[in-house]
């Protein structure tokens, strides 16, 4: 097998071939058709998570083919699978044990305690796989398993709003921009100064106004959602948010947030946070992404290109997500 390895902080990841994994009992080994590259994976390059494992392989939205089988493994030979950010989680502490499973005590995660799909093999939990048979095409398949999830975890906290703010129109937000116009909702997406092309690219999924981070949207909001992991933007979106309204931060990573009036959250505004993802959250989105017919736009790399999309997702010149092929030369 061939991977992309970090091997250190902030150093590019290295080319490496190694020995087919083997999957012991509870595991499968999936061949990777596509893994779509998240700004987590930039938090990891980078340093800015804490624990980091090295020597890791990242990349934790997979798509891939079942092609080996550990023992008391119920999935078949050549199934269509996902791998997302929860490889695993203990079961018994006592979130698990209350259906919040994104908040277990003892996880591992993909791409971050486990090497994850920047790789052309992976061998991950079977109980984590998420069977993708509806999904024909993997490298559209592929942002759905964390840009979409975790876009749909944080719509969900957002509430039933009508009018939803945007904060950073990356992947996620072109994901769920689309799923809140199916819902019939309003989309208001703020995107980096002067990004007229994200801008543009938010009106084409059908956002109602589009303008830079720091302007003040024509309406109040019901809610917000921050996917751009800066800080500055939590005082701003309280700003935008009607009384009553919610800011939700979607992101696993965010620099430090400024001081800010208590006027500003005051009137029973909420500012919330959302954390990692659960399986019961890919059963409640996969069926709507296929019924909203949620288009997915995507920049296609080689395996051995993976520092060219990570630099390419860091500098905004991606519209939707970058998307690892490793079948591709």
């Amino acid at each position: 097998m061939h991977a992309m390895v970090l091997r250190a902080r902030g150093e590019p990841l290295i080319l490496e071939e190694r020995p087919d994994p083997v999957p012991q009992a509870g595991e499968i080994r999936i061949r990777v058709e596509a893994c779509a590259v998240c700004r987590t994976d930039l938090h990891i390059i980078d340093g800015e998570l804490p624990h980091i494992r090295y020597p890791i392989v990242p990349g934790h939205e997979v798509v891939g083919i079942v092609d080996a089988l550990g023992l008391d493994c119920t999935l078949a030979i050549g199934q269509r699978v996902g791998i997302a950010w929860l490889g695993k989680s203990c079961g018994h502490c006592e979130f698990c044990t209350s259906n919040r499973e994104n908040l277990c005590d003892e996880p591992i995660f993909t791409g971050y305690d486990r090497d994850g799909g920047f790789a052309s093999h992976i061998v991950a939990e079977a109980a984590f796989a998420i069977p993708l048979d509806a999904f024909a095409d993997p490298t559209a398949a592929a942002p759905l398993l964390c840009a979409g999830l975790i876009g749909w975890r944080s719509l969900l906290a957002a509430g039933d709003g009508k009018r939803i703010g945007l904060y950073g129109f990356g992947a996620a937000a072109h994901l769920i921009a689309q799923v809140c116009r199916w819902q019939g909702r309003d989309v208001y997406a703020f995107t980096r100064q002067g990004d007229v092309a994200a801008q543009d690219f938010a009106r084409s999924l059908g956002a109602v106004w589009a303008r830079d981070s720091g302007d003040m949207p024509p309406v109040s909001l019901d809610a917000a959602i921050i996917f751009a992991p800066a800080g500055e933007l939590v005082p701003a979106a309280l700003k935008a948010v009607k009384k009553g309204g919610k800011v939700v931060c979607g992101g696993i990573h965010m620099s430090d947030i400024p001081s800010f009036p208590y006027s500003i959250l005051w009137q029973e505004r909420q500012l919330v946070s959302v954390a990692n993802l659960t399986r019961h959250d890919a059963a409640t989105f996969l069926p709507v992404a296929c019924r909203a017919r949620i288009r997915t736009s995507t920049t296609r790399y080689p395996l051995h290109a993976a520092n060219e999309a990570v630099n390419d997702l860091r500098h905004g010149r991606i519209q939707g997500a970058a998307v690892l092929v490793p079948s591709e030369t």
